[in-house]
């Protein structure tokens, strides 16, 4: 048991790390979020097992996680249409 928390908790850096470590692009800032979204998700899965079905919290976890999926990508869509490409350095020269 204590394994999986070191599992999800390297998993859980990693993608932290992923994440600071691609601030050029917003299309793979995203997909690392997601991949955050998805490592919480198993780990409160594994952890809310272990209390018998209460599941609820998932449920609600999973509807913010949506919504915060579909806004990212509706930003990012919007940004294309404006300027053409996810490079974030080329878009701060723009304004400028």
């Amino acid at each position: 048991m204590l394994l999986n928390y070191f599992v999800f908790f390297y998993m859980f850096f990693s993608g932290f790390m992923v994440l600071f470590s691609l601030r050029k692009h917003l299309l793979l800032t995203l997909l690392s979020l997601e991949y955050l979204v998805i490592v919480i998700f198993f780990s409160l899965f594994i952890f809310l097992s272990s209390f018998s079905g209460e599941y609820y919290f998932i449920i609600f976890f999973l509807t913010f996680s949506v919504c915060e999926g579909v806004l990212g990508l509706s930003i990012l869509v919007s940004m294309i249409r404006c300027h053409g490409n996810d490079n974030l350095m080329s878009i701060s020269s723009l304004v400028w």
